[in-house]
């Protein structure tokens, strides 16, 4: 597929307007049910040893599913839980890369910070972007070349220009019993540049709070494409800078993201570059 490129969005793509609106409607639908169902007896399952999943995110993918299976019945479906369904080909024009609960684990625990995320590939290059906070009610959209937006309001990256007075997220790992060491030391390198650090437990979220200006950079690694491709195509889309943690162009398919304001983003590769040595 296409990555995104680092820096704003580019030329306006004169996207359809009801893909637009399908990926605010999924979003807001999709978080309607968690809404609903969350903080109550709500059935948890294990997908690895700390990996959950919970009969919510079944849910609301089978409903999107069956909603771009009757509306758009050639295009791909990309999600977390189960196996494409949606009679799209293997190299579909359109895919949608969609996560039902982003911080899944923060819902089954009833921990008020998760979302529900959905990006829009065409011919491989992320497109349409939509993430909703239901209980925040905060709908983040952006499409490509045509910015990325608030409620309607028009985001900015921050103009931090250092580390020192920069606040970063990060998130760890499902792998992270194994990899500890790997993990909390760039951790631990970052906290020791940076004003602050944070993890959240969503990625999306993570990724809209960059696009916010809320915070001003944000890594992690060994991701799916279903945790960040909405996340990234927002950065890009407010004037932020996306990459792999490598320097490379993003790619969702790559499995990790550095994504920030712009001038933080260098020295956030070099401290990433230092502690991989």
């Amino acid at each position: 597929m296409t990555p995104v490129e680092p820096g704003q969005g580019g030329d306006p793509a004169g996207i359809d307007p009801l893909l637009v609106a399908t990926a605010a409607e999924a979003v807001l639908h999709a978080g309607a049910i968690q809404r609903n169902h969350f903080g109550k007896d709500v059935e948890v399952g294990k997908k690895g040893l700390i990996d959950l999943v919970t009969q919510v995110d079944l849910e609301v993918e089978r409903w999107f599913r069956g909603m771009i299976r009757e509306r758009f019945p050639s295009h791909a479906v990309l999600a977390e839980e189960l196996d494409d369904q949606s009679g799209g080909t293997e190299s579909p024009e359109y895919c949608w890369v969609f996560d039902p609960i982003d911080g899944t684990v923060n819902y089954a625990h009833g921990l008020p910070i998760f979302c529900a995320s959905l990006a829009l590939e065409i011919d491989g290059v992320p497109s349409v972007a939509a993430v909703y906070d239901p209980l925040r009610e905060e709908l983040f959209a952006a499409e490509r070349g045509a910015g990325a937006r608030l409620n309607g309001t028009p985001l900015q990256v921050s103009a931090t220009p250092a580390l020192v007075d920069a606040m970063l997220c990060t998130g760890f790992p499902y792998d992270v019993h194994e990899t500890v060491a790997e993990v909390i030391g760039l951790f631990g390198a970052f906290v020791g540049e940076a004003r602050a650090v944070r993890r959240l437990g969503s990625a999306a979220l993570d990724l809209c709070y960059v696009a916010a200006g809320r915070f001003d950079g944000f890594w992690e690694q060994r991701l799916h494409p279903w945790d960040m491709a909405a996340g990234a195509l927002l950065v890009a889309e407010a004037g932020g800078r996306v990459s792999t943690m490598a320097g490379t162009p993003f790619d969702s398919r790559e499995g990790s993201i550095v994504a920030t304001n712009g001038p933080l983003h260098e020295a956030m590769l070099a401290t990433i570059a230092r502690q991989r040595s």
